[in-house]
C-alpha cells in the first residue's frame, strides 16, 4: 500500500496551548518545563494508531502579526488545519479572524476545531462547550470536520486529536455525505450501489448472510463478524428501512441506509475503507490502473481470453439469464452491465448483438457471448480489461488483477513455415466487388436467414462464432468485410499484420466479379504476403465466364493455389466453407502458392556419390606416380 503523508498546521492565538499539545502528542506525556514558543517541525512515520500507512508531519506555527508571511506559507502547503482555542477571547477570534482568514487565501483543506486546556473548566462542562461553542462555529463554518475537547496537561483527548487530524484527510467526510442534505452524495451512492451489485452474487437482491459476511471478509482483510453484530445490523437497518424480507439480507436500500449511518457518526472510515478495496480513489473514481493495468501485447502476437476469464464470463451469462431461456434479453443486458459505464462503444459502433450468434428472439446466446469476448479481446484488449474490472473480475489467486483472465499468444513471424499458429482467435479479411454476396456470407456465418434484399456495407462490419477444426479443436473466427474504408485499412500495416487470412470472394454468376480480385492484388502486393482462400460464392446460380485475362481456376492454378471453393449462402454445405477458413488461419502455411517440387533426391546422391569416388581415383594414381618417379 503506498504510504500517505498527513502534514497538519497547528494555528491559534498565543498562549492556547498548541505547542504544549504537540509536546504531549510526541512525548506521550505533558512536558511540565518550560518549551519554546514555535516547536521545530516534527515528522512521525507509520505507526499501529494512524489510520492506513500514513506518515505525519506536524508544524507548529506563530500568530505573530511579524510571522504572518511564514503562517501563509504553512497553511498553503498542509492538508488539515487545526484550530485551537483555550479561553472566551481565542473561542471569539475562531469566526471573527482565523476562519474567514483561512477562506481569503483561498485553501481548501479540512480544520478540526480544537477547545483546549480542559483542566481548567469545571466538570460536567463537556456538553455545554459543544452546545453553546463548536456546533455553532460549525455549522456556519462548513469546513470545520470536526471538533474536541482537549487537555495537554492531562494527557485528555490528545491522541485522539491527532487521530482526528489524520482521519480527516484519510478519510474525508466531504465527499461522502452531504450535511444540509442528511444524505450521502450522489457520487458515493453510484459507488457503494456497484459494490452491491457485484457482492450480491447470485443477483437475487439481497445480500444474504454468506454474501455479507463474503463481502466484510473482503474489505475488513477476514476479519471476523460475530454473528450476534450480523443480527444487530440487519435488526437496526430493518427498523428504518422496511424490506420484503429481512430473512434474506440487506436490500440496496438497506445496504445504503447502513452506510448513511456510519456517516452520521463519524465512522466514515468504514466507507473509506469499503471503498478503497474496492479500488476507489478520494474523488470516488475507479483507479486508472485498476481499470487500465500494463498489458502489453508484443508483435505478431495477439491477446486471448485465459481459462479463468472464459470461466467468469460463462458464470455471468448464467447468473443473469434469469429466466433461463438461454439468450440474454435487454432487461438481463441492462442489469449485467449495471456496475459498468454501459455497453463498450465499440459495441455499439458495430451495433451489438448483431455481430454474434442469437436465439430466434434476437436475443444474444451464450456461444455468442463468449465469441464477442473473444472478438473484443483480440481486437481491444484495453477495452477488455476496463470491463472485468467493472464487473469485479477476482482471479485464482487473491492478488491476481485483471490480467490474470487474459493470456498473450506466441508471436507467428514465419507464416510460411509448416506447422499450426498457436491461436484461438483468428481474424478473416473478406475481399470482394460490390454485391459478390460478402454481407449474406456473413449473415450465414451467424445462422441468419438468406435476406433477398440488397444492402451495401458503408462501414466495416464484423461477425465472430466458434467453429470446430478437424480433430474438434475449437477456435473464434472472426469475420469482416470492410466496406468503403478497404482502400485505408488495406493500405494500414498495422492492419494487415493483425490479420490471419484473406479471403477473396467474387460472384460465379457476375462476369466483372472476379476482376476485382485480380486488381486488388495489383494495387496492394503486399497482400501476397498473407494467407489467402478463394471462393466462389452463389455457386446455386448458373456459373458465367469472368470477364478477366485468366479464369478463376487457371488464375488459382498459375499461383499454384487451391482452386477457388464454390459455395451458397443457401446450402447447408456452406459450414465448410468456415472451417476451410479457420483450417488455413490457424495453419497458414497451406494457403500459399505450393513451391515447386524439390529436385530428386536419390540422384542427387549417386551425382556426389560418383564425383567424390573420381577425385579419390585421382588422389591414388597421383601419388603412385609420384612414388614410382
Amino acid at each position: 500500500m503506498t504510504t500517505r503523508t498527513v502534514r497538519i498546521c497547528v494555528c491559534g492565538d498565543e498562549g492556547t496551548g498548541k505547542s504544549s499539545l504537540i509536546a504531549s502528542f510526541v512525548k506521550d506525556t505533558f512536558v511540565t518545563n518550560k518549551i519554546q514558543s514555535v516547536l521545530p517541525t516534527v515528522t512521525i512515520p507509520p505507526t499501529i494508531n494512524t489510520p492506513e500507512d500514513v506518515t505525519t508531519t506536524i508544524v507548529d506555527t506563530s500568530a505573530r502579526p511579524q510571522d504572518r508571511t511564514v503562517l501563509r506559507k504553512e497553511i498553503r502547503r498542509c492538508n488539515v488545519i487545526l484550530l485551537v482555542y483555550s479561553d472566551h477571547y481565542s473561542y471569539e477570534r475562531v469566526a471573527l479572524f482565523w476562519m474567514p482568514y483561512f477562506r481569503s487565501l483561498g485553501v481548501n483543506v479540512p480544520v478540526v476545531l480544537c477547545a483546549n486546556k480542559s483542566d481548567l473548566q469545571g466538570p460536567g462542562s463537556t456538553d455545554k462547550v459543544v452546545e453553546e461553542e463548536m456546533l455553532p462555529v460549525m455549522a456556519e463554518f462548513r469546513e470545520i470536520d470536526s471538533c474536541i475537547r482537549t487537555s495537554a496537561k492531562e494527557q485528555h483527548n490528545v491522541i485522539e486529536l491527532f487521530w482526528l487530524c489524520q482521519k480527516a484527510v484519510v478519510y474525508p467526510i466531504a465527499p461522502l455525505y452531504d450535511h444540509k442534505e442528511g444524505q450521502l452524495k450522489p457520487a458515493c451512492q453510484a459507488a457503494l450501489r456497484r459494490i452491491f451489485y457485484l457482492c450480491d452474487k447470485d443477483q437475487d437482491g439481497y445480500l444474504n448472510d454468506k454474501e455479507f459476511l463474503s463481502f466484510h471478509a473482503k474489505c475488513f482483510d477476514d476479519k471476523p463478524l460475530p454473528p450476534e453484530e450480523l443480527d444487530n445490523i440487519k435488526r437496526t437497518v430493518s427498523k428504518a428501512v422496511p424490506t420484503s424480507s429481512v430473512e434474506k439480507g440487506l436490500d440496496m436500500r438497506g445496504f445504503l441506509y447502513l452506510n448513511k449511518i456510519y456517516a452520521e457518526k463519524g465512522r466514515q472510515e468504514t466507507i473509506w475503507i469499503i471503498l478503497r478495496k474496492h479500488h476507489y480513489e478520494d474523488s470516488l473514481c475507479l483507479e486508472d490502473s485498476f481499470l487500465h493495468p500494463r498489458f502489453d501485447v508484443p508483435e505478431f502476437s495477439s491477446a486471448e481470453l485465459s481459462p479463468a476469464g472464459y470461466r467468469f464470463f460463462m458464470d455471468l451469462f448464467l447468473t443473469f439469464d434469469k429466466d433461463n431461456d438461454g439468450g440474454l434479453n435487454d432487461q438481463e443486458l441492462d442489469a449485467l452491465f449495471a456496475p459498468t459505464p454501459g455497453l463498450p462503444p465499440s459495441w455499439i459502433e458495430t451495433n451489438f448483438p448483431t455481430t454474434t450468434v442469437r436465439n430466434e428472439a434476437g436475443h444474444i446466446t451464450l456461444q455468442g457471448w463468449l465469441a464477442q469476448w473473444s472478438m473484443t479481446t483480440f481486437l481491444e484488449p484495453k477495452t477488455t480489461l476496463e470491463y472485468l474490472a467493472y464487473l469485479g473480475f477476482e482471479g485464482p489467486n487473491a492478488r491476481d488483477s485483471t490480467t490474470a483472465a487474459l493470456k498473450v499468444t506466441k508471436p507467428r513471424k514465419r507464416r510460411r513455415r509448416p506447422g499450426r499458429v498457436e491461436r484461438n482467435v483468428v481474424l478473416c479479411y473478406i475481399l470482394g466487388s460490390s454485391g459478390a454476396g460478402k454481407s449474406s456470407l456473413l449473415d450465414a456465418f451467424l445462422n441468419r436467414p438468406f435476406d433477398t434484399l440488397y444492402h451495401p456495407t458503408i462501414k466495416p462490419r464484423r461477425a465472430v462464432n466458434s467453429v470446430e477444426l478437424h480433430g474438434g479443436r475449437q477456435v473464434y473466427l472472426i469475420l469482416e468485410e470492410l466496406g468503403e474504408l478497404e482502400p485505408a485499412i488495406l493500405e494500414n500495416q498495422a492492419k494487415l499484420d493483425a490479420c490471419d487470412l484473406i479471403c477473396y470472394a467474387y460472384d460465379s454468376s457476375e462476369p466483372d466479379s472476379f476482376s476485382h480480385i485480380v486488381e486488388l492484388r495489383k494495387r496492394y502486393p503486399y497482400l501476397d504476403e498473407l494467407p489467402a482462400v478463394y471462393t466462389a460464392l452463389k455457386a446455386d446460380r448458373d456459373k458465367t465466364t469472368q470477364r478477366s485475362e485468366l479464369q478463376p481456376d487457371a488464375y488459382t492454378a498459375a499461383l499454384n493455389m487451391a482452386a477457388p471453393l464454390h459455395v451458397s449462402v443457401t446450402w447447408s454445405s456452406i459450414s465448410e466453407l468456415f472451417v476451410a477458413l479457420a483450417e488455413a488461419a490457424t495453419n497458414p502455411s497451406t494457403a500459399f502458392p505450393k513451391s515447386e517440387e524439390p529436385p530428386d533426391r536419390t540422384s542427387l546422391y549417386m551425382a556426389l556419390a560418383a564425383t567424390s569416388c573420381a577425385a579419390l581415383a585421382a588422389v591414388l594414381i597421383w601419388r603412385r606416380s609420384t612414388n614410382s618417379a
